[in-house]
């Protein structure tokens, strides 16, 4: 088992962290300043709040609901753009689910939807009515896809064969071509743009690991290619007109006993379990352990694809390190050179960033080729004093040396979490969604919650033990606002910008600001996006366990309403909010609505059959597009 790695004294900064003054008002000091300020936490100060909160989100919010539907404020609408199973080739008629083969899913908008990247066509234009939807699809609620399936641990055992098959059909990741005419978003049937990725999707593996001893298998003996990719949540667009999915996890599609491979200590760090959650084994031996014991470092890595290249062959970066990714955002630095930052969702798991070592020149989008194969990944660790430092994992530096069990610099990154381990990195309460505001160059942060932490276990960014409800981390780099922030540099100032819960509620212990509605507050942050103005917008995911509904709030970052949060979008029932992305006009929020109905025994006692309600029909993820009726910006 892990032994944790808390490099603060815990007890004694607490309290003081989080009473202390000193806010920066968003005025994009450096370092010095951040350190000499003490804590920053415009949150708890309660000069931060002189002035009357009038957020710069206009809309009026949505009364909290939690029903069968979905809901939006007034003066909008929201549509569903695409749908478990929907049509994305020519002469495809509408699904029948309960009767899909894998053959028809593989070539249909996949399932449950996560992450969403917008493309204007053509690509490099600003084009906000017309565009690739690039979304990914996690994996499968089975419970409420199959009759008397239900999610009891034996579904993996229990479903026949051809189901197993349509489950790995299904998830991975959708392209399809969308317009918006007469404000109704559609898919491009036909479009030769239209692409799925699944499980059995050919792959390249680049970067150091690429060919290592490690990476090769029965099916590839040279290491360099891998098949499928699963587990697919968050994601990034690059500049360069490709998107990044990540793969969140793949311990329980593997069978086997994993003391009987070469990585039994390593698989037992990245949760692998041998369970065969899903049946996949069952169909292909690469699934099991004992038989294919390589097979399993083909997973947990960011995958780029290029969706304007229906052709082309998506690459597994594994310079970008490998562990539970959960977001990808890239910026490009002030110096050309691209920053990506990453989260690895688990508890107690680690904040990343990667940097280039290459620049990219936005005149030449070929510099973007293959630049995220050489760099530098470092693992963040926050000190009490409002400093944080990036810790680069470098073999040879350290503690990353053969003598302690990293032979070369593929190993560390197989091994990014032992690695980030042996170096002393700030353990976290789940992160998850992390993009850059495009108008200050601060980076956020989302910890959706760590019911595992206890009071022994906390440290200076993460404050609460058994924290059911999140918070979001801001992340000052120093240099400047906006384009002069240094994404490179070896230290950034630190904030918490939000402690999420019920304000109402003293055992949550949520810090918001203190206009907050009884509607405002939220629970799990997941997700988050910028509009074009840098307004942030949070997407929710866990809010059900507290009987409220999952959705998407806009939120100031800046000014007298900082930290001021107005509920925009409901999901419906057992779904969470996922993927929020805005068209570069920002009059369109795309938004994923995952897992309807999830939280039903068998599809028999459905919860929801969003969003289509018909009778005898199942439940269907789907992306929805969030439109102002007047056609103005979404956040105007």
């Amino acid at each position: 088992m892990r032994t944790q790695n808390i490099s603060q004294p815990i007890r004694t900064i607490i309290a003081d962290r989080v009473t202390r003054r000193g806010f920066l008002l968003g005025s994009g000091a450096g370092i010095t300043a951040v350190a000499a300020s003490g804590f920053v936490g415009s949150l708890f100060s309660g000069a931060a709040h002189a002035q009357a909160a009038t957020s710069s989100l206009t809309f009026t919010e949505l009364k909290r609901i939690y029903d069968k539907t979905h809901h939006v404020a007034d003066g909008y609408k929201a549509d569903v753009v695409a749908a478990w199973g929907d049509a994305m080739q020519a002469g495809q008629g509408a699904p029948d689910l309960r009767t899909m083969t894998a053959a028809d899913q593989a070539s249909r908008f996949g399932y449950n939807c996560d992450f969403i990247g917008y493309m204007p066509l053509p690509k490099g234009s600003q084009n906000s009515d017309n565009g690739l939807l690039c979304v990914n699809n996690e994996y499968v609620s089975f419970n409420v896809m199959f009759d008397e399936m239900p999610d009891d641990g034996e579904g993996g055992a229990k479903m026949t064969l051809e189901q197993v098959a349509l489950c790995k059909a299904a998830i991975g990741h959708s392209i399809v071509e969308v317009k918006r005419e007469a404000g109704v978003w559609k898919i491009v049937q036909g479009s030769p743009m239209n692409r799925r990725i699944t499980m059995d999707t050919a792959m390249a593996l680049s970067g150091p690991a690429a060919g290592h001893a490690w990476m090769k298998t029965a099916a590839d003996p040279e290491g360099m290619t891998a098949r499928g990719t699963n587990y697919n949540c968050g994601g990034g667009v690059t500049p360069w007109g490709t998107v990044l999915t990540c793969e969140e996890g793949a311990g329980d599609i593997f069978a086997g006993d994993i003391a009987k491979t070469p990585f039994a200590a390593v698989l037992e760090r990245y949760g692998y379990a041998g369970d065969d959650y899903y049946g996949f084994a069952r169909s292909e031996d690469r699934f099991n352990v004992e038989k294919e014991p390589n097979e399993p470092n083909h997973f947990d890595w960011v995958v780029e694809i290029d969706p304007y290249d229906p052709t082309s062959t998506p690459i597994k970066r594994t310079a970008l390190g490998r562990f539970a990714h959960e977001g990808s955002t890239v910026v490009v630095n002030k110096d050309g050179r691209v920053v990506v930052y990453m989260g690895d969702d688990s508890s107690f798991e680690y904040v990343y960033r990667f940097v280039s070592d290459a620049s990219y020149d936005p005149a030449n989008l070929a510099t973007g080729r293959n630049i995220l194969d050489a760099g530098t990944l470092s693992v963040a660790q926050f000190a009490a004093d409002g400093i944080m430092n990036w810790l680069p994992l470098v073999h040879g530096q350290g503690p990353l040396t053969a003598e302690k069990g990293f032979a070369d610099q593929a190993e560390v990154l197989l091994k990014t979490r032992l690695a980030a381990d042996a170096l002393g990195a700030t353990p976290m309460d789940r992160p998850e969604g992390m993009e850059a505001n495009p108008i200050t160059g601060r980076v956020y942060a989302n910890m959706t919650k760590n019911k595992k932490i206890t009071a022994e276990k906390l440290n200076a960014v993460n404050t609460r033990p058994e924290n059911f409800y999140g918070h979001i981390v801001e992340m000052i780099p120093p240099g400047g606002v906006g384009k002069d922030a240094d994404h490179t540099a070896g230290s950034y100032g630190w904030d918490l910008f939000v402690l999420a819960g019920n304000p109402a509620d003293p055992v949550h212990g949520a810090k918001f600001h203190p206009d907050t509605s009884t509607d405002g507050w939220f629970i799990n942050p997941d997700y988050l996006t910028f509009d074009p103005k840098g307004r942030m917008f949070v997407a929710t995911d866990g809010a059900n366990d507290f009987g409220i509904a999952d959705g998407i709030y806009g939120i100031d970052t800046e000014g007298p309403a900082r930290g001021l949060p107005k509920l925009l979008f409901a999901c419906p029932a057992g779904a969470e909010a996922a993927g929020p992305c805005f068209t570069p006009d920002g009059t369109t929020l795309f938004v994923s609505v995952q897992h309807p109905a999830e939280d039903s025994a068998t599809l028999a006692t459905a919860t929801t059959l969003w969003p289509d309600f018909a009778a005898g029909g199942v439940p269907r993820p789907a992306v929805v597009a969030i439109q102002r009726i007047d056609r103005a910006e979404v956040a105007s």
